[in-house]
């Protein structure tokens, strides 16, 4: 049985007084993926930044619930170890911080919370390992800094080791898909598919169809003006992709 994972009702959020999300309203189920799509300064990456706590962002108006918890005071840490898990659309570098220190306390942060017992460098290392081989990225990175030196796509790969580590429940995925190859791409939207559970739910971010050719949203969204205008199926995006918004839509 599903039930409602991510709850938002009348949300409005803003950045230096300037307003960006205004009046928003998403539900998202448990074991759905949501596919979320609009032009540039729609709002698209602005509300994934608001569901995962940027301090940046000022929720003025609404709620975001998630398993029945509020979110709007929650800070992002808080977020994360409930559940939330936020793939960056520009992974930050992070120079003196290794990879494989930086994944452990993360993975341990969450074990915590759990109540679960932390993993020592070693058996981390274990661990890992086993899940660096699904992604097809190289060991080496793990020893490197955090980001530092990755190109585009491997900085990718990487958020989505950290999304395979974490094992969140909500995976709100910005623009994953920009700067990959095609088997880079491949790679990435077979261990989303593979991550997927009937407890656990996917929000794609994204300007365009092709990431949706191997990963089948149940839903589209279509964002104008920081509001959603549309909902339908995973046909929208391939009449986007071949007509645009502004043909497809009169609104």
């Amino acid at each position: 049985m599903t039930t409602d994972l991510l709850k938002i009702r009348n949300l409005h959020a803003s950045i230096n007084d300037t307003k960006i999300i205004k009046g928003l309203d998403l539900s998202v189920k448990s074991g759905e993926i949501h596919a979320i799509m609009g032009k540039n300064g729609s709002g698209k990456s602005t509300l994934a930044k608001v569901i995962a706590g940027h301090p940046n962002y000022n929720i003025t108006q609404g709620s975001i619930q998630f398993k029945n918890s509020n979110l709007n005071k929650m800070s992002a840490e808080e977020r994360s170890l409930a559940g939330v898990f936020l793939a960056f659309q520009y992974p930050v570098e992070i120079p003196g911080v290794s990879n494989a220190d930086f994944l452990r306390l993360a993975y341990n942060s969450k074990q915590k919370t759990l109540n679960r017992p932390e993993l020592d460098p070693l058996t981390f290392f274990e661990l890992i390992n086993k899940k660096i081989k699904n992604i097809e990225m190289n060991p080496s990175f793990l020893t490197r800094d955090l980001n530092e030196g990755f190109s585009g796509g491997e900085k990718k790969k990487n958020e989505i080791l950290q999304m395979l580590l974490l094992e969140s429940q909500l995976c709100i995925l910005d623009e994953t898909d920009s700067g990959l190859d095609i088997d880079a791409l491949k790679i990435i939207s077979n261990n989303i598919n593979n991550l997927m559970t009937n407890e656990k739910s996917v929000v794609i971010i994204t300007h365009y169809q092709r990431i949706l050719e191997y990963i089948i949203p149940d839903y589209v969204h279509i964002m104008k003006d920081g509001k959603i205008i549309h909902t339908g199926d995973s046909t929208i995006a391939k009449k986007l992709e071949k007509y645009g918004y502004d043909s497809f839509f009169t609104i």
